[in-house]
């Protein structure tokens, strides 16, 4: 197979995969009912003037399902941390204990179930127009090669294709079981 091609194909294998990753990566920010340190990933911190993830200036745990804790390695970011927990709009409401900062992940309703799918399916949605736009940008590129059979191009366009078909599956049954996991009372 002609070098170029190849680069074409590896290069649309990447984007694919990183489209794979990013649905993963919100995937874990869609809540499922159980509490998870993952809950507060995007919550960003003011410590000393920057912003900060708040895994970087606390310990964050869930000691049982319902339930996080956070526990600043210093006490004077108690406030901090609380506002941006609050910032975050991630419809907690922590309280604070003087020591740590404890969250009470409430059980969620049938709407809500249905809310968070509906954001899941969104998300798949947007995978796979990731997916389809590599393939685009892949057949464009091969198409634009000089010196290559039309044989080489029709056979990378099928590998193309099927590249693609196998990363929509990949996100059909990543939405598939994230869906269950929401539904699941």
């Amino acid at each position: 197979m002609n070098e170029d091609i190849q680069f074409i194909l590896d290069s649309t294998k990447e984007a694919m995969d990183n489209a794979i990753k990013h649905l993963e990566k919100q995937f874990v920010n869609i809540r499922a009912g159980k509490a998870s340190p993952a809950m507060l990933g995007s919550v960003m911190v003011d410590y000393y003037g920057s912003q900060t993830p708040l895994s970087q200036v606390a310990n964050v745990n869930t000691p049982d399902g319902r339930t996080i804790t956070v526990q600043p390695w210093e006490k004077s970011m108690l406030q901090e941390i609380e506002r941006g927990i609050a910032y975050a709009n991630l419809g907690f409401n922590p309280m604070n204990n003087g020591e740590t900062i404890i969250i009470n992940v409430p059980p969620l309703t049938e709407e809500r179930r249905r809310n968070l799918a509906k954001q899941a399916k969104s998300e798949s949605e947007d995978a796979k127009v990731s997916i389809r736009t590599a393939r685009k940008d892949a057949n464009n590129d091969i198409k634009k090669l000089d010196e290559v059979s039309e044989d080489l191009i029709k056979n990378a366009e099928i590998d193309i294709q099927q590249m693609t078909d196998t990363y929509v599956k990949k996100v059909d049954d990543l939405f598939d079981t994230k869906e269950k996991e929401i539904m699941t009372v």
